[in-house]
């Protein structure tokens, strides 16, 4: 993207000098001695026009810093309530929060361009944090559950991919080199509307700056086609990893070729994110196509495609017939919907029982790595289990705006009465009465929960969360903390908890400034990472020598070359609060050995619990290593 919008940049300034040239009459005899005054005049136009494009560049980003809601938003989108009853909007909402869970990520905001009836989504944003996942209505209307949990995975790969942010840098870049296009044409129209004296001149002008913006059109086409198009092969194959069949993604597309309406966003202009698209939005040539031949993404999906089935799916489609209100996955809300081909028994139950927290496990360090950011065979079956086990009362506060706070701060109440009394003392500090009242009424249900269900059912309560005004987000995030200090003893569960909804909402507040992507090398941050691993490992073991064990077992994952001593902080609180925030900078590959070195601790006396492992978990999103709610274990 760099190099290719530096080239870009060049040709429109050599273009514009080229112009200014001809303006002044360089080359002409009688004009020679202005060469000097025009050397001047290029030099100017030439970073005149540079400082536009940046500015222009600058501008645009600026517009979308609110994250992925922004770009939603500036389309058009519609956000879909978290108390709807409608069908289509409710299935929309439980394959995207059971996905969500699954990853391990917050649950995004959700909307519906309600306009367009082609099949088509994107995913937009600077990081889990702030992401949201838009959706044409001709998705909801037209797919079947399965074949929405395909389009919705391989949007979820985007997500995780971190190719989110580089979209959204894309569209600043784009709007950039396009810009004196945009000048030409408004110089154009605007004069020509107004008559003026000298209104050829300013026209041709017009024109002239209208026809250099079309090599920014044609770079910026490059540019998205030359980023998107692999990204695509590898959402496909991500959400086929993840759904664990080709039929749903595979019918997905197969209905984008078959039926009129296709993927083309016709009520809205999809040139800028057409890169961001699941499916080709507009329609470009081979050239500039920001998607891989759709035939091409069917076959590497289903190497027996035959392309004749997209001529029987048109002709299927032709009078649908309507169906009700189930939630099938074999049946969509327009009409019947498999796409030929795709039809196959219903998938068993995906209701699972969750371990006992007494349960113990054997874990693979190197399988658990590997599952950051890339969710597997069984995690969507986990957390389906696991959305639906949430107690109904419990799931509808998570999802109401004024009780999403509650529900937080109940998952935080101590089970001492004395300390009890106290954070609630600090809840009335901050809160209303009725706050307070939710809490106590919601604490009696989050007492009851299972460990494997605190994390997601705080995910499912961040979408109405991140809706609060900013302020009430800043005061949230003190409360938090003082919280888990009520009594001056805080146990690392709540701590993490804690910690991570508060990284959560900071993420949310600033999402252009979230990192993805962290630089320092696991040398910088010795100090931190022995304190990280002296706290869990004195969590996890009951006697010293265990720990002790445990401790140098998985240090000597990350840092082989040393010799730790095992040394656990006294205020081990304040030693992750310095910690945490220094390794979330570790390279990506840094925070892999990082992972595999926590799972070898929690592990070193051969089985890990439940709540070892849901520790892990939080750690690790803490660090932005989501991880699935089931770790892989030893077979």
């Amino acid at each position: 993207m760099i190099v290719l919008f530096t080239i870009a940049v060049i040709c429109i300034v050599a273009a514009v000098d080229f112009i200014v040239l001809l303006a002044l009459g360089i080359g002409r005899e009688e004009r020679r001695g202005a060469a000097g005054v025009a050397g001047g005049a290029i030099l100017a136009t030439s970073l005149g026009v540079i400082a536009v494009i940046g500015l222009a560049t600058l501008y645009r980003i600026s517009t979308l810093r609110g994250g992925g809601s922004a770009v939603a938003r500036q389309l058009g989108a519609t956000p879909i309530a978290v108390d709807t009853t409608d069908f289509a909007y409710r299935r929309l909402r439980n394959v995207i929060e059971e996905i969500a869970i699954a990853s391990g990520v917050p649950v995004p905001e959700i909307f519906v361009l309600e306009q367009e009836t082609a099949i088509n989504a994107f995913a937009s944003g600077y990081s889990p944090a702030d992401a949201a996942v838009t959706v044409t209505r001709g998705c909801l209307d037209k797919l079947t559950r399965e074949e929405l949990q395909g389009v919705i995975a391989h949007e979820f790969s985007h997500l995780l991919n971190g190719d989110m942010r580089l979209n959204i840098r894309l569209i600043g870049v784009a709007f950039g080199i396009l810009v004196l296009a945009i000048i030409g044409r408004k110089i154009a129209q605007t004069t020509a509307d107004s008559r003026a004296r000298d209104g050829g001149l300013i026209i041709a002008f017009g024109i002239a700056l209208l026809a250099v913006g079309y090599i920014g059109v044609f770079f910026a086409r490059i540019i998205k086609a030359s980023i998107s198009r692999q990204r695509e092969f590898l959402a496909d194959a991500s959400a086929v990893q993840f759904t664990r069949q080709t039929d749903g993604i595979a019918g997905a597309l197969k209905k984008i070729g078959g039926l009129s309406d296709g993927s083309r966003l016709t009520s809205h202009d999809g040139e800028e994110v057409a890169h961001m698209l699941f499916g080709d939005g507009v329609g470009y040539s081979a050239l500039f196509a920001t998607h891989p031949p759709l035939v091409d993404r069917i076959k590497r999906l289903q190497p027996q495609f035959n392309p004749d089935e997209l001529a029987e799916i048109a002709a299927d489609w032709a009078q649908p017939r309507r169906v009700g209100e189930s939630d099938d996955p074999q049946a969509s809300v327009a009409g019947f919907a498999p796409a030929r081909g795709s039809v196959r028994p219903e998938s068993a139950s995906r209701a699972g029982k969750l371990p006992s927290s007494t349960e113990a496990m054997r874990l693979s360090a190197t399988a658990v790595s590997e599952q950051v950011g890339n969710p597997d065979t069984g995690d969507y079956q986990a957390a389906a289990a696991l959305n639906t086990s949430i107690p109904a009362v419990l799931g509808a506060a998570a999802h109401g705006r004024e009780q999403s706070m509650a529900v937080i701060f109940a998952l935080l109440l101590n089970a001492d009465a004395a300390v009890r009394k106290q954070q609630i003392e600090l809840i009335v500090r901050y809160h209303d009465a009725g706050t307070v009242a939710q809490v106590e009424q919601l604490a009696l249900h989050t007492a009851r929960l299972h460990p494997m269900q605190r994390l997601p059912l705080a995910a499912l309560a961040f979408p109405a969360l991140r809706r609060q005004p900013r302020p009430k987000l800043q005061t949230f995030v003190i409360v938090l903390k003082q919280l888990i200090k009520a009594d001056g003893r805080v146990s690392l569960d709540e701590y993490c908890l804690a910690r991570l909804v508060g990284v959560q909402v900071v993420d949310a507040l600033n999402p252009a400034l979230t990192r993805v992507m962290g630089r320092i090398k696991l040398g910088d941050a010795v100090a931190e990472l022995c304190d990280l691993f002296a706290v869990l490992a004195e969590y996890g073991h009951e006697d010293g020598e265990g720990a002790r064990r445990a401790y140098v077992l998985g240090l000597h994952e990350v840092l082989p070359g040393i010799k730790p001593v095992y040394a656990p902080p006294q205020d081990w609180a304040r030693a992750l609060d310095r910690a945490l925030p220094r390794l979330d900078l570790l390279t990506p590959a840094g925070k892999e050995m990082v992972v595999r070195g926590l799972t070898h601790a929690i592990s070193a006396d051969g089985m890990v619990s439940v709540n070892e492992a849901e520790l892990l978990r939080t750690v690790c999103a803490a660090l932005h290593c989501p991880l699935p709610p089931i770790l892989q274990q030893v077979a």
